[in-house]
């Protein structure tokens, strides 16, 4: 009965683990609208804000806050609006995912 509900709890952590490690939180979560992975829209490319961002030395932490409360002047003067619908642990998988994006020029 414990090694069920174990197993259970590991498949459930892997799928939503799996959700979030993907471009679909990223669509739920209206960032799609003005980002796209690896072409500049309204708002950089995710690639491009990983290189950025890497290059400051990956805190995926301060990503997910300007995620959630927004941001302004970070790529010049189009400031990102906040994002009151993504909780905590979204903002991090969703900083998390961007971070892993690679930067091809």
């Amino acid at each position: 009965m414990i090694r069920q509900a174990i197993t259970a709890l590991f498949i459930t952590a892997a799928l939503a683990s799996h959700a979030f490690a993907s471009p679909e939180l990223a669509k739920q979560k209206n960032c799609m609208a003005c980002h796209a992975v690896a072409t500049k829209m309204v708002g950089p490319a995710f690639n491009a804000i990983a290189a950025k961002y890497a290059s400051d030395g990956g805190d995926a932490k301060a990503m997910a806050v300007k995620i959630q409360k927004g941001s302004k002047g970070t790529w010049g003067t189009m400031p990102m609006p906040p994002n009151p619908q993504v909780n905590d642990a979204e903002a991090s998988a969703l900083a998390t995912w961007i971070m892993n994006q690679k930067w091809t020029p």
